[in-house]
């Protein structure tokens, strides 16, 4: 098998992008959500998932799940695809610089990773989980279950942020408008080039390489070249 080239988006280069951002707070426009709504979505989700929960990690959950997963395995989601397609005003990116977040989407297939929760207090792991994800009024109803293929086999597992809903559109921008805003996006969590280089490197270590991430990456790296002068290599 031939080596695979290196990646192009390097920790160097991430590091050019990180600075320190205030986090601006809630976006006054939407109702956040309270905290009896997520402990009952919560319960919800413990009672659904019978003897094991399992999550469908696509991206950041890969790399930080908020739980030490009891077991890890590689994934695979028929009839849905990763996208780069959720615009970030906060968080990993700011209301003038916004960013970019990873979703699923109806069509294809995606890579992923399945984690098992541990069984302990699932469900207040579940409700900091939602917490996580969710913030605002309908945040909720992009949580679903869907089945997955695994070398186990079968499973039902927990995905988040998965189809639009009508209140959080998703963006549909060409890959060279995506990496502009990745390159330029920093938010009070960090830069939105260290949430795609994170996720890359984390879906490589289980031998998943996303042709569409990679190419975003390479992308990336150029626009951070030109931005700071050359870059580095590092």
């Amino acid at each position: 098998m031939p080596k695979r080239r290196a990646l192009s988006l390097t920790a160097g280069l991430v590091a050019l992008c990180e600075r320190d951002v205030a986090d601006p707070g809630p976006d006054p426009r939407y109702m956040q959500l309270t905290d009896a709504e997520v402990s009952a979505k919560a319960a919800e989700l413990d009672q659904d998932a019978g003897e094991q929960l399992w999550l469908f990690a696509y991206g950041s959950l890969i790399w930080k799940p908020e739980f030490e997963a009891v077991e890890t395995i590689r994934a695979t989601a028929h009839g849905w695809h990763r996208s780069f397609s959720m615009e970030l005003p906060r968080w990993r990116g700011s209301p003038d610089q916004p960013g970019q977040m990873m979703v699923i989407e109806r069509g294809g297939t995606c890579h992923g990773v399945a984690l098992r929760m541990p069984d302990k207090d699932r469900r207040q792991q579940l409700f900091r989980m939602l917490y996580r994800e969710a913030e605002y009024q309908g945040d909720l109803d992009n949580t679903r279950w869907l089945h997955v293929e695994t070398d186990n086999g079968r499973l039902r597992a927990l995905a988040f942020w998965a189809a639009p809903t009508p209140g959080f559109p998703f963006l549909k921008l060409q890959p060279e408008e995506a990496a502009r805003r990745i390159a330029r996006a920093c938010g009070h969590l960090g830069s939105n080039a260290a949430y795609l280089y994170n996720t890359i490197v984390k879906l490589e270590e289980f031998g998943i390489h996303d042709r569409n991430l990679w190419h975003l990456q390479e992308l990336v790296a150029v626009e951070i070249g030109r931005l700071r002068g050359g870059g580095t290599n590092g």
